[in-house]
């Protein structure tokens, strides 16, 4: 199945009120990871690379590249999704490597500038065809830059969709970044007003603190695009701890990556069917 246009994914969920998980890729083995849980599930999903993984390998291009390769490679529909960039050049690059879609984070902005700033990312992304998610209301514990305790005002949410122009808006109701407890407390009654108020998917950061129980509410009061990072890189980092523990003498990457590449496949797989109400 060829690359998926992310509004291909995203549209149909919206309109059924259900869940598109985004996972975030650090390494090829997550991507194969994330893909083959999809495939598993019979479901779609959105691969995410972050402008903090760009970063760790030097560059955006060679991560890029082989995520959107197993993705156009993919049984199941397969977006590829620029995560939290800040860097407007990022972006575009993003752009020119076939990325179905960007999130331009200028949250750290006063409102005024940040829309400003994000008009001028959405304006050239749509000109590629590229969608658009923009953030509202800092999410608490991205790299201590972002406040706990923020809420997204469901007024100046509807206000910021229209002048920006995004396709999907990340709004805070709760979560955080980072967290590795699943125990965060979403605001549901907000999620529902701010369904209400803004006219684009909704998209909930942080997830990775949010049981599965909270999840499918949230879903269901109305987000619709969940990212989850940091839950998967628990369960990868504490397989490969598990085989190196079982045989402290392998040399060969593979005997310890490959385990942790089919944990988070199956884990990929049922956090899917949590968000799709199965």
């Amino acid at each position: 199945m060829p690359l998926s246009p992310t509004d291909d994914i995203i549209g149909p969920a919206r309109a059924a009120g259900t869940g598109v998980g985004a996972f975030n890729v650090v390494q090829i083995e997550h991507a194969e990871a994330i893909v083959t849980g999809a495939e598993h599930a019979g479901l779609p999903v959105i691969l995410q690379i972050s402008e903090n993984t760009a970063r760790y390998h030097g560059a955006l291009a060679p991560i890029a590249l082989a995520s959107l390769a197993i993705a156009r490679a993919s049984t199941a529909p397969v977006a590829v999704h620029l995560d939290h960039a800040e860097s407007a050049e990022l972006v575009e690059e993003a752009v020119e490597l076939g990325f179905t879609s960007v999130m331009f984070d200028a949250s750290k902005l006063p409102y005024r500038e940040n829309i400003a700033a994000t008009r001028m990312i959405t304006d050239h992304c749509h000109r590629a065809d590229v969608w658009v998610e923009a953030e509202l209301g800092e999410v608490g514990g991205k790299d201590g830059a972002h406040a706990p305790g923020v809420r997204t005002d469901p007024d100046e949410a509807r206000e910021f969709a229209h002048a920006t122009a995004v396709d999907a808006l990340a709004v805070a109701v709760g979560s955080s970044h980072a967290m590795l407890t699943r125990d965060a407390v979403l605001d549901l009654d907000l999620i529902a007003r701010l369904k209400d108020a803004v006219d684009v998917p909704l998209v909930l950061h942080g997830s990775s603190g949010v049981d599965d129980e909270h999840l499918a509410k949230a879903v269901t009061a109305g987000m619709t695009k969940v990212n989850i990072s940091t839950h998967l890189n628990q369960l990868f980092t504490r397989t490969v701890r598990e085989r190196l523990a079982e045989s402290p003498a392998v040399a060969d990457p593979r005997k310890y990556l490959g385990p942790a590449r089919d944990a988070v496949a199956a884990e990929v797989t049922r956090l899917l069917g949590v968000l799709a109400g199965r």
